[in-house]
Parts: structure tokens; sequence; C-alpha cells
């Protein structure tokens, strides 16, 4: 036993040796693998400096806001035309109109609120506007000024059909500042009509002061529908003063000459009826008959407009023709409205074929007529024909309407002639009158 000893302490201690080199070994190695991980990790780390770059990521993200913003400046000044653009609407935009001094600008939108902007500058970077909530159900779809700026006549559609309100501000109401404090006092609605077209949607709403013969000067509104009936209405009372027929398939648009004496209406055919409203000598509506017909284009008439002296037409037609009409005739005699001019319109397709034009307004000194066609807007010289101004891409979208203010309105420094255009985009926009020194 004594002789197996040391070898069994020999072995003992060779064995220790042997774990001991080993374990040496092995943390060794582990050693040199923990340095070859933590080696690249610290050089990812100077490599990745991520978080900068996340961080310099997040800038441009923040820039585009910025950039966003710059972009919609630079949008809303990319014609040397464009003034300004009304924000605050929610959807589509479908009607506007001036007051009758210009500095006004009432919007009839989709989002079912109908807007009055408060024009003091056209350049001005913000607007106060008084908002107005069209009733549950209904989205509006055009809106004209009664007798003043404080009183709107809205059609609004519905399922059912179309209604007619007018909102006006409560006289009584203005002694209770105090609890009004910032805001204006909301318009009540002075009166209400309902499916004033059966259950057919109102095209065009269009108003004007009666001036003419015995017209007592109040305002007359006129409602189109898309059938074929188009009637009048007193702006201050809601009376109907009148209805007229087209008798042609379904109507187009229907607009009041500016002194309140013509209706005229561009409808399914080539021809554009025109009729008279007879005023009694208190200044009542007494009859609308037919006065006459504009004949001569070979399409259907797309957009009518009347010369602020109520004495001319100015047509567009899908024959791809503008037409301007002397209306100012001795037609109890037969005698014919007769065409001053003709001009082709100066818009053509990728195949070279004439495209017709949508809208048209015409400037108040009647020098200028603004025409759209989908989203470009253009402005001619009403003397030659030419184009004074294009603005290609006016809006993102179809544009839904234009109209020039009545009167010139401050922009900056100056004062201009101001047209407005809505559009689906949910905007508004103000453009400046072309110079004419091109035409």
């Amino acid at each position: 036993m004594d002789q197996f000893l040391p070898i069994a302490l020999v072995s003992l201690l060779l064995g220790t040796a042997i774990a001991l080199i080993f374990f040496k070994n092995y943390f060794l190695k582990r050693k040199s693998e923990i340095g070859s991980i933590s080696k690249p990790e610290l050089h990812s780390d100077l490599h990745k400096k991520p978080p900068k770059p996340t961080h310099q990521s997040k800038k441009p993200l923040s820039k585009p806001h910025s950039h966003v913003s710059s972009d919609k400046d630079h949008n809303k000044k990319h014609h040397p035309l464009d003034l300004n653009t009304l924000k605050g609407h929610g959807d589509s935009v479908t009607g506007l109109c001036f007051s009758y001094d210009g500095r006004s600008l009432a919007t009839a939108c989709a989002d079912g609120v109908v807007r009055v902007f408060k024009l003091d500058d056209a350049s001005s970077k913000s607007f106060k506007f008084l908002r107005i909530n069209v009733p549950a159900g209904g989205h509006p779809v055009a809106v004209a000024f009664s007798d003043d700026a404080s009183s709107v006549v809205v059609a609004s559609q519905t399922l059912s059909g179309s209604s007619l309100y007018m909102w006006g501000e409560e006289k009584v109401k203005a002694a209770d500042d105090s609890k009004q404090q910032p805001k204006l006092p909301l318009p009540d609605i002075k009166w209400e009509h309902h499916k004033i077209h059966e259950n057919r949607a109102v095209l065009t709403l269009v108003g004007t002061a009666s001036t003419y013969g015995s017209g007592d000067g109040s305002t007359i509104v006129a409602s189109c529908s898309e059938g074929t009936d188009i009637k009048i209405w007193h702006g201050k009372t809601g009376k109907v003063l009148g209805n007229v027929d087209t008798n042609q398939l379904k109507n187009t648009m229907a607009t009041i000459s500016p002194n309140g004496r013509f209706i005229a209406a561009a409808a399914f055919t080539a021809d554009v009826k025109v009729w008279e409203i007879v005023y009694s000598k208190d200044g009542s509506v007494k009859e609308v008959p037919k006065a006459m017909q504009l004949k001569g284009h070979k399409s259907a008439v797309t957009w009518l407009c009347f010369t602020s002296d109520s004495e001319q037409i100015i047509t567009a037609s899908k024959d791809g023709s503008i037409r301007i009409w002397n209306i100012n005739v001795r037609y109890h005699l037969d005698e014919d409205p007769k065409t001053l001019k003709v001009f082709m319109i100066p818009l053509h397709d990728s195949n070279g074929a004439t495209l017709h034009y949508d809208r048209l307004s015409l400037s108040p000194d009647g020098r200028i007529l603004a025409a759209t066609h989908g989203s470009m807007l253009q402005w001619l010289c009403v003397e030659t024909g030419k184009v004074l101004d294009t603005a290609d891409n006016a809006h993102n979208g179809d544009i839904t309407w234009i109209g020039w203010a009545p009167k010139t309105i401050p922009a900056g420094d100056g004062q201009t002639f101001v047209l407005a255009t809505a559009s689906v985009d949910k905007k508004v926009k103000l453009w400046a009158a072309p110079p004419l020194e091109s035409a």
C-alpha cells in the first residue's frame, strides 16, 4: 500500500497541473474572445453614432414641417397674380360670393359650414370670418348675399332635396356685447324653404339688386335647379317672385343681370334663353315673360355672364368658341340680339382638339374675362380675345366657382380688382387682375 502512495500523489499533482493548464488556456481564450467582441462594439459605436444620424434624420422630419409650410407659402405664391389663400375649409368649397362693397366674401363648403370672411386687405396673413353652421343633414352648395354683408342666402342640399335659408344679424342683440365678447353676434335664420325644386339639386344661386325700372333696389335671388326650372326669390322676405322653365331637358346654370332686369340660362341645347323681370310701380315683380333667345352656337353653352351695364352677354360653348352678344335690342318689336364678337377658345388637348371653358366671370370694368377649365385659370382680354395670363394649376383639383369682387379691394400698398376661386381642394384663392398691356 505504501508503494502505491507516491504514485497516487504524483498522479494527483499531474492532474492538478493539467487542470490548471487547461483552465489557464480556457480563460486566456475567453479573454481574447471578449476582447475581440468588445473591440468591434467600440468600433461600431464610433462608427455608428447613429443617435446623431437618427437625430439628424429627425431634423429633416421636422423640416418637412417647416418645408411643408414653406412649400405651402411657395405654392400660395406660385403665380405672380396669386394674392392669398383663405384657410379653414374642411372639405370641398362649392360656392362663393362677394358682398356688394367687396369687403366680405361668403363661401359654401361641403363640411356643412358657410364662412363669411372680412377682406380688409386681400394680402393679409389672416382673415377674420363668421362661421354659420347649416342645419344637420344638409351641406351648403351655393351662397349669395342679400341686402347687405350681414345677411346671406344659402342653398343647402339634403337627401330629400334642396333647402333655402336666409341668415341675418339680429339688430336687437347688438347691445348684448358683454356675452359675445370678441366674436360677432351669430346671425339667425330669418326665413327658410324646403324642397324648393322638389327633390332636385340647386346648381347655381345668384343675387343682385333690383334697380331697373320701378324695382325698389332690394335683392332678388335666382335659384337654378338641375331640372329645367328656375325660381326667383325676394332676398329679405323669402317670397317667391316668379318661376321660369327652360324646357331644355336639364339646366347647366342661370344668372341675373346686374340691374335685375334679365335672367339668362344655359341648358342642354346650344341656345340661351333670356327672360325679363317686369316690375310693378310698387317695386314688386309683376311677371317674368320670355324676352329673347341667343342663337349662334353649334353646341351646348357651358357658361355665361352679363356685362356690368346689363346690355351684353358673354357665352362659352362646347363648340370651342366665345361669343359676345348685344341684348340691348327692341325685342318687343322682334328685334333679335346681335353677335358682336366671336373668339376661339385658346385651349387644346394633346391631340389638338379645342377644349371648352367650365366657368366665366367678367371683371367689374368689363375688360378682363376670367375662365376656367378643370384646375386651370385663364384671364382673357375682352377687346381682343387674347390670353393675358394663365395659371395652369391654380388649384390642386377642379375649380368649382369663380367671381370678381364688384369693387377694387386694398392689397398691400394699392387697390386692385380681385378674383376669387373655389375648388374641391378645400381652398379659396384670391387673384389680382393681370395688366392689360400684353393685350
